[in-house]
């Protein structure tokens, strides 16, 4: 398995990309019509199992943001321990904004590694409902008190947190087909959400 090793960025600490985002009303239009391979490429920026990606794909269109969303719920559970294996090596870090002291910086660094050490993976969890400011506490917190766990309890665990992860970018993401123009509408522009990583 990929090992994440976290830079060594002084002041600086990772934490797993994401924006505080609550479910609102959204038009799927877009995403609905959108040709399949540039949807594909949007959601594996959701959740990185190709699975869960083509099963989101193929049963467009949605009527709503909310079946959307169920769908999305519903694929994350059936994820198999591959599959989720898959889309946990596709996670990534992100580091902290300027001004993380170096003292939480290795904390979280000596966190990460022993989870990984335990569990063979990156750590995840989903922060949208905790301020910029609260992070680095529950991410510290998270892992201390997730160490504890066995294998099969955490990756019941880890699945949830992905689902909860992906729900979120979800929910951007179709924010963002929903403000971008068609093909048709801007001739010669390329319309691939740019949502990151």
């Amino acid at each position: 398995m990929t090992s994440h090793r976290l830079p060594h960025l002084p002041g600086q600490v990772a934490l797993p990309e994401q924006k505080s985002a609550a479910p609102s009303p959204a038009r799927l239009d877009r995403f609905n019509s959108a040709p399949a391979e540039e949807v594909t490429r949007a959601l594996l920026t959701c959740c990185r199992s190709p699975r869960w990606v083509r099963r989101l794909a193929d049963h467009r269109p949605y009527p709503d943001l909310g079946a959307l969303l169920a769908a999305a719920d519903e694929a994350s559970y059936d994820l198999t321990p591959a599959d989720l294996a898959e889309a946990l090596a596709g996670e990534s870090l992100t580091p902290l904004p300027d001004g993380a002291y170096s003292a939480a910086h290795t904390a979280l660094s000596a966190a990460h590694a022993a989870y990984e050490s335990r569990f063979g993976h990156v750590f995840v969890i989903c922060l949208d409902e905790f301020t910029p400011g609260e992070a680095l506490d529950q991410v510290l917190v998270g892992i201390r008190s997730r160490l504890a766990n066995d294998p099969e309890e955490e990756r019941v665990v880890t699945a949830d947190e992905l689902r909860r992860l992906a729900r979120g970018r979800l929910v951007r993401l179709v924010r963002r087909f929903a403000s971008e123009p068609r093909h048709a509408d801007v001739p010669g522009a390329r319309n691939s959400p740019n949502v990151p990583d």
